[in-house]
């Protein structure tokens, strides 16, 4: 991802200060280490890339990409979950530079859940929202597109042409053939206004991934960070989206801070791996 100026951020985005649990070990610096070998891309990464592609063929009334994105969205074996609440009082805002956090005051903090599960269970996830919204409009979408929904709408744009329809039902009929698994997802409905932060805990040495995908409603400005406070992914163009892949270290939480900036509510999926 190509970063982009900060300056919106200095003025329009409040910092997130977390309020951590003591940690048993030096965990300090950068929670990000190197790649490890044969680490590629997975479900978060395609799901973003298909909803990108899809408004792409929309704006083209491109059936073909249309059918591509659809048939990318299908590849892709995801599991939906229902956030925690994320206590409040881990969160503080107040203005500073883009690229640093604040930390708290040390305090008690519930004990940490497991990083990342192993046997199938969905990745555990945290969330709090701040601020009153600045407008009650809902938007044109209740969410992201679906894979049966773009395959709809490559219906619509093949209109007559029958070989083109015909390929797009083979394409459907084959949904769900071979598919990408391991990725989870939350809905968060967000008025225009309002902040949401995620907590997400993830496995040191293993690869991690983490998208936002939005409904196109609205501009959403996303900032990702480690523990420590350290801003390693952030998108604040006009876009509802971003992606970030990266390895931690070492076991530990990490922190995604989405912004409304729009006129009306997105509603967008939070994506891991």
């Amino acid at each position: 991802m190509t970063l982009k100026s900060v300056s919106r951020v200095l003025a329009t985005t409040a910092l997130v200060a977390l309020t951590l649990p003591a940690l048993a070990q030096d965990k300090s610096g950068q929670n990000v280490g190197p790649t490890p070998e044969g680490a590629a891309p997975g479900g978060a990464s395609t799901m973003g890339l298909a909803q990108e592609l899809y408004a792409l063929g929309v704006a083209q009334d491109d059936a073909v990409t249309v059918l591509a994105a659809a048939k990318m969205a299908a590849s892709v074996d995801i599991a939906s979950a229902e956030p925690a609440a994320l206590d409040p009082a881990k969160v503080s805002f107040g203005e500073g530079e883009a690229t640093t956090f604040r930390k708290k005051a040390a305090a008690a903090a519930p004990a940490a859940p497991a990083p990342m599960m192993n046997d199938g269970t969905p990745r555990t996830a945290a969330k709090a929202s701040f601020f009153s919204a600045t407008s009650d409009e809902e938007g044109a979408a209740d969410a992201p597109v679906t894979a049966d929904a773009m395959f709809a709408k490559a219906k619509e744009l093949a209109a007559d042409d029958e070989a083109l329809l015909g390929v797009i039902d083979d394409a459907m009929a084959e949904t769900g053939r071979g598919r990408i698994g391991g990725a989870v997802q939350w809905i968060s409905r967000l008025p225009a206004g309002q902040t949401d932060v995620w907590e997400i805990p993830f496995y040191g040495n293993s690869y991690a991934e983490i998208a936002v995908v939005g409904d196109g409603d609205a501009n959403l400005d996303v900032v990702v960070t480690d523990e420590n406070g350290n801003v390693f992914c952030y998108d604040v163009s006009w876009s509802d989206s971003l992606y970030c892949d990266f390895t931690p270290a070492w076991d530990g939480y990490f922190y995604v801070t989405v912004e409304n900036v729009g006129g009306v509510r997105n509603s967008y999926y939070l994506l891991t791996n």
